[in-house]
């Protein structure tokens, strides 16, 4: 994961595939955050808002802790936030699109080898990690949006069947 980081290019991408990998929210969910959603007057938030509107289901607004890394990620990034979006669109309209994630990610796994991760293996690793660290499974599925702790059971087990970067 570490080489796959120091491969992307620029601060944006670091911060965008960051907070997928480092809260579990969906490169869609990334993608349309508001830049108050991570940054107040003081800098980085101690939590991310992830808006009710941008969530799969749109089933309530979710508010993720920030840890160290990502928030190093953030503050290396915060110049290049945009007023509205925090990862505005080309020529500064509207947010990025998650396809346009896509690609960057599909162009730098391909400069490095590496098949088989999309955006959403950062989702899938994030999760993977809370349940070996032995969180919760009821605070994962706060954090990851999941309706059932049956959906989140089984996509677990997939994820942790995929593991292989």
């Amino acid at each position: 994961m570490a080489k796959l980081f120091e491969a992307l290019e620029g601060d944006r991408d670091r911060a965008l595939f960051g907070i997928c990998l480092y809260t579990g929210c969906r490169i869609s969910e990334a993608c349309t955050m508001l830049t108050t959603d991570a940054y107040d007057a003081a800098g980085v938030r101690a939590k991310m808002t992830l808006r009710k509107a941008n969530t799969k289901g749109k089933q309530e607004t979710r508010q993720i802790p920030v840890n160290s890394v990502l928030k190093e990620y953030l503050e290396t990034y915060r110049a290049g936030a945009g007023k509205q979006y925090l990862f505005p669109g080309r020529h500064g309209r509207g947010h990025i699109n998650p396809k346009s994630a896509d690609e960057i990610l599909r162009e730098t796994c391909d400069r490095l080898g590496l098949v088989g991760v999309s955006t959403h293996s950062f989702r899938r690793t994030a999760l993977t990690r809370m349940s070996s660290a032995g969180v919760p499974l009821r605070v994962i599925q706060e954090i990851s949006g999941h309706r059932s702790l049956q959906a989140l059971q089984r996509y677990l087990e997939g994820a942790i069947a995929s593991l292989s970067f």
